[in-house]
């Protein structure tokens, strides 16, 4: 085992629990089934609920608030410190700790943790300005990618190439091709040296908009027809015979503003959208596979630690072209052709072709997340509950399951033990906070290893704590609930009612983490966005139900 192993941290952006093979989907995920088989697979990893504040937690190894982006990368009137939207001066990431110690540090794919409305007129906006940080200001050596949270994958608006704002120049571009190859080819460049790497690694497949290349869309023409239903079934099954979940854990109903396949208008058109969405997990997919095949052909996969997780759950947002729920107007730009964008979630196009802009809505989402309730931005189990698999054949020698609950500000601690590199108390000149999270590296020989301290969320007013076997958890603006997660972790026996005492006190702890950790006052922000959430789904259901 190398003294210094090199580090490949993989994240997917929007992809469910139940999204990839290992993990029960039916999509073909070859190279992540294969890296399971040889690695770890833990069952019961947590995100921050949502693209931003994951990936603040994820580099930081900080609460989102405490990074600094304690909502989302908007700005917010008379915003906090832990409210500004960007990575402050009282943090590090990953790459910040690492290079000191004498890493060669890489990052390929979506960044996110900058302000992000003040790039949209690139014209007049500068690279690096305050408030927006960029990854080479934030310890990285390389930077391939896009800024921004969402876009074409055929002609990204805030694309990069370190410092510079570069268009593709061609027709045949694919984001997620173009992430995997600069991955390839800057880390077959790190691998030319002695010193070790990171490679950050951030896709933007799944989420929307629902764009991939034909001859992966081919493949899943015919397996979505059956509905959604009959695919969550399935999912479910598959995940309980692998020893995933328990058997003790009924699957969720389907979520109530969903409705049986069989009573949409569009069926057809609704299996297509899925067939895309499998599409674009399948080509990330491929991509992490020349990213494999590189470190295997070069000898150095057995030294190399590689993390693959998300940053939420399944994406129920339905893009339509009149609400502000989310705003898809904003990415309105012509194909790198000059064919003008059709954006929303239009039965009479085809999803999938550069031209179109669609996202595929809550029922897709409701599989995706299989077998847990709600999706991203809520922090229920769907919204917050990640695949992650680890491999690493020079420190695992007993490949399986592992159902020890962590969380995603636990990669930055991992990371700074297996690589020997010091977590620093001042960064230039700025006092730094100390990680939240907790290394896991011992949980990769003993599967018994658990955290000390409980696990807090809160995103958009949605709050949660998970202290052992159980879960305080609310959606904004509703109610406290309470569950036994060793007992119920699909949360459909609320037990706040039989049990006061537990309740009150874990209500307590939560309120004194989110005093602890800056939380802000923003009922106003909340109420508006819950408000645009139900105008949303009444939209879904009056458009595409059967009358």
């Amino acid at each position: 085992m190398a003294v210094k192993p090199n580090i490949v941290l993989i994240l997917a952006d929007d992809l469910g629990f139940a999204d990839i093979g290992c993990y029960g989907s039916e999509i073909q995920t070859p190279h992540l089934d294969r890296l399971a088989e040889r690695g770890l697979r833990f069952s019961q990893m947590y995100n921050s609920a949502r693209c931003c504040p994951s990936r603040a937690a994820l580099l930081t190894g900080l609460h989102p608030h405490q990074a600094g982006i304690g909502w989302m990368t908007y700005p917010i009137p008379d915003a906090d410190d832990a409210h500004q939207g960007y990575l402050n001066e009282h943090c590090v990431t990953i790459a910040e700790v690492l290079k000191p110690a004498g890493y060669h540090t890489i990052m390929s794919g979506k960044w996110h943790i900058g302000n992000w409305y003040e790039a949209q007129q690139r014209e007049t906006w500068t690279p690096g300005v305050p408030g927006w940080p960029i990854p080479t200001q934030r310890g990285f050596d390389s930077f391939y990618g896009t800024l921004d949270g969402a876009g074409s994958f055929f002609n990204p608006h805030m694309l990069m190439s370190q410092e510079e704002l570069i268009r593709p120049a061609s027709p045949d571009f694919y984001y997620t091709d173009a992430i995997a190859d600069n991955a390839v080819e800057r880390i077959g460049a790190a691998l030319d040296t002695d010193a070790p790497f990171f490679a950050y690694v951030a896709f933007t497949a799944p989420h929307w908009p629902l764009h991939a290349l034909e001859e992966d869309v081919a493949k899943y023409e015919v397996t979505y027809r059956c509905g959604w239903d009959a695919i969550r079934t399935a999912r479910h099954e598959q995940q309980k015979g692998m020893g995933l979940i328990d058997r003790r854990w009924e699957i969720s109903p389907r979520d109530p503003d969903s409705w049986p396949f069989e009573e949409s208008r569009y069926r057809e058109w609704e299996a297509m959208r899925m067939a895309v969405y499998a599409a674009q997990v399948d080509r990330m997919d491929q991509g992490i596979g020349r990213i494999v095949k590189l470190l295997e052909g070069r000898g150095a996969l057995g030294d190399t630690l590689i993390f693959f997780l998300s940053d939420n759950g399944g994406c129920a947002e339905f893009l339509k072209e009149d609400t502000d729920a989310p705003e898809p107007d904003r990415y309105n730009m012509p194909t790198v052709d000059g064919r003008p964008m059709r954006v929303g979630n239009l039965p009479h196009l085809t999803p999938g072709g550069a031209d179109t802009f669609m996202s595929y809505d809550l029922p897709w989402a409701n599989v995706s997340n299989t077998p847990f309730r709600r999706y991203k931005s809520w922090v229920h189990e769907g919204g917050i509950a990640t695949p992650l698999v680890v491999h690493w054949p020079a420190r695992i020698e007993d490949p399986g399951l592992v159902h020890t609950p962590i969380h995603i500000i636990d990669i930055m601690p991992t990371c700074v033990e297996v690589s020997g590199a010091e977590y620093p108390g001042e960064y230039k000149g700025q006092p730094i906070q100390p990680m939240e999270g907790e290394s896991f590296l011992a949980a990769l020989t003993k599967p018994a290893w658990h955290r000390e301290r409980p696990i807090w969320f809160e995103h958009e007013g949605n709050c949660a704590l998970r202290d052992g076997a159980w879960k305080l958890v609310k959606r904004h603006p509703e109610r406290w609930e309470l569950y036994n997660i060793d007992e119920d972790r699909t949360e459909l026996n609320d037990l706040a009612a039989q049990d006061g005492p537990r309740l009150a006190a874990m209500i307590d702890r939560w309120n004194k983490e989110a005093r602890r950790v800056g939380v802000a006052d923003l009922g106003w922000l909340h109420d508006r966005i819950a408000e645009n959430h139900k105008r949303n789904w009444n939209a879904v259901e009056e458009r595409f139900r059967s009358s």
